[in-house]
């Protein structure tokens, strides 16, 4: 499930890098566009939301000039700024149009040698063993079929680092990472859906069958894991569908990945911003948005209300006891 893009937007800095160099010749058949900053491109800011598909067949290659690391209290203790942002994928949901409206495509940035340098100095420099999440703004499975960055970064983050590193992922492709020296020291997290919620919603991306295999496939690899059940969307019938889910999971899951491995449980939010990229781009979509279910969360963002979301956090609860009690539930947010 390799990504097809029809156009390579670039930053001419970007050819001084080994990476951008690969980029180059990987891509060579394609048009090669050169931008000023892949963080503004007119052109493409500029397209209409109808436009949204074709925007994702781009590939933007760039040098990330951003390194800022945000506090975070839940799976890690720090959100990473790393290798790539957007994806090329077209999830419904995906709060990453919050932050880069249509222009949601997926960015990768070469300079990766001055990111991991960045990450060993901070965790090293840090008391305790801190967890870096470095997939927070793009998915770094999927990533990797470009710019096989991971072998890379897992190696190199457990030779030097004392830390460890996680990522989320929607995405099966994980050979490539299965015989490398990660010492532990890289978190695997595959996020789950309804496959009918996969199938309509989460457009682009992994069946849940592929998924599990990964997942099941990482944990024999000795990697530390986790699932995400995220984001739970409260569509008409939500109950049979996440209950079908979670027997699944009990059914197909390894016995080491329901032993060693732990919950996360993220409700959907959703945007104004979103709602009318997808009512344009995809008129035949299901509809995420109900002024009946959802209350305002900050500026042109919604959440479920909050009876809602309580009443749904009970039966979620139940049916994990039912079916995933060994599993750890880190958090329900």
């Amino acid at each position: 499930m390799n990504p097809s893009f029809d156009s390579v937007y670039y930053e001419p800095a970007a050819l001084n890098y080994p990476l951008g160099r690969y980029l180059r010749e990987k891509y060579d058949s394609l048009p090669w566009i050169e931008i000023q900053n892949h963080n503004n491109i007119p052109q493409l800011r500029s397209a209409s939301n109808q436009d949204f598909v074709r925007l994702k067949r781009h590939l933007i290659v760039g040098v990330r000039k951003t390194h800022r690391y945000t506090e975070n209290h839940k799976i890690s203790d720090f959100l990473v700024p790393y290798t790539s942002s957007g994806c090329s994928a077209m999830c419904l949901y995906c709060y990453l149009v919050c932050n880069y409206n249509k222009c949601a495509y997926l960015r990768v940035f070469v300079n990766r040698e001055e990111m991991m340098n960045k990450l060993v100095r901070i965790s090293n420099a840090e008391p305790g063993s801190h967890v870096f999440e470095i997939g927070s703004n793009s998915d770094l499975i999927l990533e990797n079929t470009v710019t096989n960055n991971l072998p890379w970064t897992i190696e190199e983050f457990a030779r030097r680092a004392d830390g460890k590193l996680t990522f989320p992922t929607k995405f099966h492709m994980v050979e490539p990472l299965l015989g490398l020296k990660h010492q532990q020291k890289t978190i695997f997290r595959m996020s789950v859906n309804p496959p009918e919620l996969i199938r309509t919603v989460e457009i682009g991306t992994s069946s849940l069958p592929a998924r599990i295999q990964a997942v099941n496939a990482m944990c024999d690899a000795g990697y530390p894991v986790g699932l995400l059940i995220a984001p739970v969307i409260l569509v008409p019938g939500w109950v049979e569908l996440y209950e079908q889910l979670l027997a699944t999971l009990k059914d197909t899951l390894s016995d080491q990945v329901k032993r060693i491995g732990f919950l996360e449980v993220i409700f959907m939010t959703y945007s104004f911003v979103q709602n009318a990229i997808n009512k344009e781009a995809f008129p035949t979509a299901p509809l995420l948005y109900n002024t009946d279910q959802m209350i305002g969360r900050g500026r042109g963002k919604y959440r479920y209300r909050e009876h809602l979301q309580t009443e749904a956090k009970e039966i979620l609860l139940e049916m994990f006891k039912k079916f995933l009690p060994e599993m750890t539930i880190k958090y329900i947010s």
